[in-house]
């Protein structure tokens, strides 16, 4: 019960691998507030991770955001994490051919968001000594071919990732992200649908990873708690992959 009466904010928490880590955490003790545009969802998510509440929020509106923030703060007096999983991924294009309300849209829910979330619960997470993860990407890393506005989001996160590691480390508040590679979500499966070879994604989805396969949710779940709890109390300004080693080169 590494998370045992934390409160944890997790936004995009209604599907994916912020349902998954919802979950995790409400398994490992903590109170979780699920957030999500779907109300549906995310009520599915709290009814799944026992003594979580579930809070309707559009993750690219400041006035929203804050809103979900104070009445996470009503509800339960405290706020010890946040973490910022809402993403979106499409749409798989090149920069030349991604409109500039797709441009905005990607970076106003996948990186704006996080400015939002910080503005709205640093009080809290000073009072309680908190935690902020960041659901990042393996290839905000790497890049990745025909993804261009989603990898730059990604990018960003990682390098504001470590500035906010930097800037609020004197008030005891850590900051890490996470790298996920390829992870089975509804997200992938969108942008499984946009790829020009369907036939062989999957396989090439299960090849990427060193590790022999595209793994579900709870992989990164399990990474998330541990860098949440007091366990990983000495770091701050991390890029954790949990990729199944896709990123360390060439291969047969």
């Amino acid at each position: 019960m590494i998370l045992q009466d934390k409160v944890v904010f997790i936004t995009g928490g209604g599907s994916g691998i912020g349902r998954a880590c919802a979950i995790a955490y409400a398994a490992e003790g903590a109170k979780v507030v699920v957030v999500d545009l779907d109300q549906h969802s995310a009520e599915g998510t709290a009814h799944a991770a026992d003594g979580s509440i579930a809070l309707l929020c559009d993750v690219a509106d400041g006035a929203s955001v804050d809103r979900a923030v104070k009445t996470a703060f009503s509800h339960f007096g405290r706020i010890d994490a946040v973490h910022n999983n809402a993403g979106i991924a499409s749409p798989s294009k090149s920069l030349d051919e991604t409109s500039e309300q797709q441009w905005d849209s990607l970076f106003n829910v996948n990186l704006k968001s996080v400015y939002w979330t910080t503005r709205s619960a640093l009080p809290m997470l000073k009072q309680t000594r908190g935690v902020i993860l960041n659901t990042a990407s393996m290839v905000g890393l790497i890049g990745q071919s025909i993804h261009a506005a989603y990898t730059a989001t990604k990018g960003g996160m990682i390098t504001l990732t470590k500035s906010m590691a930097l800037d609020y480390a004197k008030f005891g508040i850590r900051v890490n992200a996470i790298c996920p590679a390829a992870v089975l979500t509804p997200s992938l499966e969108r942008w499984c649908e946009e790829q020009p070879d369907q036939t062989s994604i999957r396989t090439n989805l299960d090849q990427m990873h060193a590790l022999g396969y595209c793994p579900q949710g709870d992989v990164i779940a399990d990474a998330a708690a541990f860098l949440l709890s007091d366990k990983a109390r000495f770091i701050t300004g991390c890029i954790l992959p949990v990729s199944g080693g896709a990123e360390l080169g060439y291969r047969r």
